[in-house]
């Protein structure tokens, strides 16, 4: 089946990346998985030929450490990829997960002289003559866009990031591949099925194709700046539009303290606590209030500025979350932090979907796991721990966190890192706990429930307009013979098992008392063979009738055992 899928490519344009990625993972010793993904066939066919010699020193590492290394080799869209599976807790184990974080998305810088040429065309006109400055050594550089200091020409100092030359055709390469490996896995593989890695990568390739656009970092930036317009203590970088575009954007250069730079933050005074404080307060208010989170919120997207102030930069990778799915994470966080195993099963019972689920051996150890917390005080509980804890239960059962739920995952436990980081006695659920009762509280406010209650009467009213309608529809299909009922019964087949069961035994029950009978009257008739001082035929009967009594016996007892 793959080697056909892989045959049928009508992308020629892509057998050149495909040479590229067999040849990595050939490399790492993956070989296996390129021949049972078809690739092999197909490269040959192309006239590539391979040479399936793995290296000796590479192929003897760990799987996770070749994965690692076969992932920085292939390119930004890998790379990133590995960085969304390091949130996936729920479905990697801890030594998997510890490799895929060890992915930077790091890259060597582009010469100036190459991207000078795409500045030119976004800029519409020479850079010299937009900047009074621009440095061509970049600040820094990753997988899809590079960093440099500029200095507008009222003196403005700001960042000029530039998306790399030729990138976005060698990523759209990447993720056409991911969505054909994706149908691949859940057409052979079943049981990868059920983590639905075709939603997985769909979700992946709209991160990628926003990433990919630069315009849309700083639409990011600007909506999560207007949430914390009454938060002066927050600080996201101003966006210059006149020239920022999908290649390129322009954006305010901030000067702080980076937040890796903890001796610096101590020679300037500034108070740890607090900024640990603020930093958890403004990544919970995203998450929670908002519904639209900075997803990366690592040390190397964070500064800190004077009066205990906090810098956000780099909006590439947002999280969001609908109003119905934040009510889902608040019932979650609360179960967990308030004790409630009943909150936790109904929550991940939602998000296990149509997944068939050991009810009674998930609900057990979900009590078991929240209960080992009863009593521990607030300031102890390790909230990145516990959803760690979580995802590798849910992993015993074959569950799998919606994917748009990863992110979210991520966040927490980075702030978490970061806060204790920052303050030893940092308590992220102290810090959530007022934030989960607002949640809880505005749920049922006045406002909410009168908007509610109209939405169900107007819900109510569209359906009760709509039947006149629906029943000359369902009319017309009835005179028209194309009307069709569909039952479903899920107990009927062991309805009719049970039926036949019981007739199995009434006839059984027949058989024997005709055994017993007819023998009685045998036993009355003095002729015939003898065995034991009896006639045989009547003694044969008796026996055939407690050997069908005993299993009949049998029988109703085991019937008895499995209906309990």
């Amino acid at each position: 089946m793959p080697s056909i899928f892989w045959e049928t490519l009508n992308a020629a344009r892509d057998l050149g990346r495909i040479h590229d990625i067999a040849s990595v993972l050939i490399r790492y010793g993956f070989s296996d998985m390129v021949r049972r993904l078809g690739m092999a066939a197909t490269l040959e066919r192309a006239g590539k030929v391979l040479h399936w010699k793995e290296i000796g020193e590479l192929a003897r590492l760990e799987p996770p450490a070749r994965m690692r290394g076969a992932l920085e080799e292939m390119g930004p869209t890998f790379v990133k990829m590995g960085q969304i599976l390091a949130t996936r807790v729920d479905l990697f184990s801890p030594e998997w997960i510890a490799e895929f974080e060890k992915l930077q998305d790091r890259a060597p810088a582009v010469p100036f002289a190459q991207i000078r040429e795409q500045l030119q065309e976004d800029l519409g006109a020479v850079p010299e003559e937009v900047f009074a400055e621009l440095i061509p050594e970049p600040l820094a550089a990753a997988s899809i866009a590079q960093v440099h200091r500029a200095r507008l020409q009222d003196g403005e100092e700001v960042i000029v990031k530039v998306r790399r030359p030729g990138i976005r055709p060698i990523v759209e390469a990447d993720l056409r591949l991911l969505q054909r490996l994706a149908k691949i896995i859940e057409a052979e593989s079943p049981e990868m099925a059920r983590f639905r890695p075709q939603e997985v990568v769909r979700q992946f390739t709209l991160s990628m194709r926003r990433e990919l656009d630069l315009a849309a970092e700083c639409r990011n930036a600007e909506r999560i700046s207007r949430n914390f317009t009454a938060h002066p203590e927050i600080v996201i970088p101003k966006v210059y539009w006149t020239w920022t575009g999908e290649r390129m954007n322009v954006q305010e250069l901030i000067s702080g303290i980076p937040g890796r730079d903890l001796a610096a933050i101590d020679q300037a005074g500034l108070d740890r606590k607090i900024i640990a404080r603020r930093g958890a307060q403004a990544i919970l208010k995203m998450i929670l209030e908002d519904g639209f989170f900075h997803a990366d919120p690592h040390p190397g997207n964070v500064f800190y500025l004077p009066e205990n102030r906090i810098a956000f930069i780099d909006f590439g990778m947002v999280g969001r979350l609908s109003p119905d799915r934040r009510v889902q994470v608040v019932d979650l966080l609360h179960g967990l932090v308030e004790r409630e195993p009943s909150s936790v099963v109904e929550v991940l019972l939602d998000w296990a979907g149509d997944v068939e689920v050991e009810m009674e051996s998930l609900k057990l150890e979900i009590g078991e796991f929240v209960d080992q917390y009863h009593g521990v005080p607030l300031r102890e509980l390790n909230l990145g721990a516990m959803l760690t804890d979580l995802a590798a239960l849910l992993r015993d059962h074959q569950l799998a966190l919606p994917p748009d739920l990863t992110l979210l995952t991520k966040a927490v436990i980075t702030l978490e890192g970061m806060g204790c980081q920052l303050d030893p006695d940092f308590d992220l659920v102290t810090e959530a706990s007022p934030f989960l009762r607002r949640s809880l509280l505005a749920r049922y406010a006045p406002d909410v429930l009168a908007r509610k209650g109209w939405q169900t009467l107007a819900s109510g009213l569209d359906i009760l307009t709509g039947l006149p309608k629906d029943l000359r529809q369902l009319l017309r299909s009835a005179r028209s013979g194309r009307l069709q009922v569909h039952v479903d019964v899920t107990r009927l087949q062991h309805f009719g098992d049970q039926l036949d069961r019981a007739s199995s035994r009434l006839t059984m029950g027949v058989v024997i008392a005709a055994l017993i009978i007819g023998s009685s009257i045998v036993m009355t008739v003095g002729r015939g063979p003898v065995l034991l001082g009896l006639p045989l035929f009547g003694l044969l009967g008796f026996i055939g009738a407690a050997i069908g009594g005993i299993w009949l016996l049998i029988s109703i007892w085991r019937s008895g055992r499995n209906s309990q």
